[in-house]
């Protein structure tokens, strides 16, 4: 049995040294890539008017408006010119977000903050989801852990999601990154 377990113990710490400290933070980004980056930046390319003029990029549409504020915006029949200011920055600053702070994440600049920063927007679009457009009045859309189903949209996917920038915060944007070519992934030294 003790042959066994040096086997067993022999081959993944083979497997970690090879691993480390690559591997997860490189796959973490490229899943996200593959799966989540279009969608964040589909989502943030609606929100901004960049084909209204120069400064259209300052711009909200009312696509942002119903997704960020669907009761105000319902409230106003969908008309942008009746958001407050405020409600414009939000929708713009928003917007903003969703594309760069995936592009961040795929390219791995300050990955660590990025992550941080998706992390806070994926909370916001959470509770968005479930009290403005009134997602939690339906059980499956705010779902319940360790139940047999995988498929609600925010306890179960958005977990996945919130694991993935989990790891770059921890591990960082690994050795394939503009990060690692600023020597923001090297560990501090001990005083």
């Amino acid at each position: 049995m003790n042959q066994l377990m040096s086997l067993y113990k022999s081959i993944f710490a083979g497997v970690e040294r090879l691993a480390e400290p690559w591997l997860l933070p490189t796959l973490s980004r490229f899943v996200f890539a593959a799966v989540l980056f279009y969608y964040f930046y589909q989502s943030g390319v609606s929100k901004v008017d960049f084909g209204n003029g120069i400064f259209g990029f300052l711009k909200p549409t009312d696509g942002g408006f119903v997704q960020i504020f669907p009761k105000a915006a319902e409230a106003v029949f969908y008309d942008i010119t009746q958001a407050s200011f405020f409600q414009k920055l939000v929708i713009v600053g928003g917007g903003w977000a969703e594309i760069l702070l995936p592009i961040m994440v795929v390219i791995g600049l300050l990955t660590r903050l990025a992550g941080v920063g998706m992390i806070g927007f994926v909370v916001v679009q959470s509770l968005t989801d479930l009290y403005g457009h009134g997602g939690i009045a339906h059980k499956e859309t705010l779902g319940v852990w360790f139940d047999q189903f995988s498929n609600s949209a925010i306890l179960d996917q958005r977990a996945f999601w919130m694991l993935l920038f989990v790891v770059l915060i921890v591990r960082g944007a690994g050795p394939i990154s503009v990060d690692a070519l600023l020597g923001l992934n090297k560990k501090p030294v001990a005083a």
